[in-house]
């Protein structure tokens, strides 16, 4: 089996929240001509109210291996880690080393935080201990862990390589509902299905004045109930939120305090912007013109995705909830 060309047939995309068209990737770092390559399985999973990954790997290891087998047989000169934060790497080690057993994988745990899951990050932490993020390009696909081509997936998209390699895929993927929801959890829907559709198949659609923040409990968007009609990106979270009951500064704080602790302090844009952000939510005074201009400045010079995206779910509840003072 050509694993590569079966991952794009069934368009597989990466699952830890860029969306990437995994063939692509898996593609690059085979074409690589060196004589060392690594392959890394992202189990960091550090997005607030997300824990999809860790339903697969207490479900289906079996078939994450086997996606991470697929991988070292379809890229030459390659090895392979399994990086998990540190709660999977007990729950879990034991058990993927047993299904390892044999093959050039080695398990690890994360280093660092929320960011120990950004790609280049991960390769600075394995191959430093310092977790770190670096500038792009080169990617990791180019240069990654010690300089060598170096493929970064999600264990989503593992566990979809080896669902296809054992002819058991079928056009699935999971979900995390969470915060208000009737029914909290990890779910099993078509990929192609939007937030909507996931929503009511899950009997999720909440019959209260609600929205909902979409792709993770961070860093998603907020849409309305006029606006789920669409796929949801990245790791397929979706976060309830009951409108009458959800004080939104407070939402805000939460987040803000989030990002304040997981940024790496690394880029002045991340470290300051970020900082602005909480101080004008905790001042209660959000002024549009200020906050535009922190949000372009975030998502257009930040080194890495937590800064180009931090900005995402600020910008999104203020313009739909119109929380901005008038001028």
């Amino acid at each position: 089996m050509d694993i590569i060309k079966e991952l794009k047939r069934h368009d597989i995309l990466g699952r830890s929240g860029s969306g990437f068209p995994a063939h692509l990737k898996w593609q690059m770092v085979k074409n690589c001509n060196a004589s060392q390559k690594f392959i890394v399985c992202n189990g960091s999973e550090g997005e607030p109210k997300n824990y999809k990954d860790k339903y697969i790997l207490k479900k289906y290891p079996e078939y994450v291996v086997e996606g991470i087998k697929q991988a070292l047989l379809a890229i030459p000169n390659s090895t392979a880690f399994f990086y998990l934060r540190k709660d999977y790497y007990r729950k879990f080690g034991r058990k993927l080393r047993k299904l390892s057993w044999g093959c050039d994988i080695e398990i690890t745990k994360k280093i660092g935080r929320y960011l120990g899951g950004e790609e280049t990050t991960i390769c600075e932490a394995i191959e430093t201990g310092t977790a770190e993020p670096r500038i792009k390009p080169p990617y990791p696909a180019q240069k990654g862990i010690l300089g060598c081509p170096t493929l970064v997936s999600n264990v989503e998209t593992f566990y979809c390589a080896g669902k296809i390699a054992r002819g058991e895929y079928k056009g699935e993927r999971f979900y995390t509902i969470e915060g208000g929801a009737k029914k909290r959890g990890v779910f099993k829907a078509s990929k192609d299905a939007t937030i909507k559709q996931i929503l009511e198949e899950t009997n999720n659609l909440p019959k209260f004045d609600f929205f909902v923040q979409a792709g993770g409990g961070a860093m998603g968007e907020i849409l309305l109930p006029k606006e789920l009609d669409k796929q949801i990106e990245g790791i397929g979270c979706i976060v309830v939120f009951n409108r009458k009951k959800t004080d939104p500064i407070k939402l805000m704080k939460q987040w803000a305090a989030f990002f304040l602790a997981e940024n790496c302090d690394k880029c002045t844009p991340c470290r300051e912007g970020i900082y602005r952000i909480n101080e004008i939510i905790s001042k209660k005074e959000l002024d549009g013109k200020t906050l535009d201009d922190l949000f372009f400045v975030l998502e257009k010079t930040s080194l890495c995705p937590l800064g180009k995206n931090a900005f995402r779910p600020f910008e999104t509840l203020i313009k739909k909830l119109g929380l901005c003072r008038k001028r």
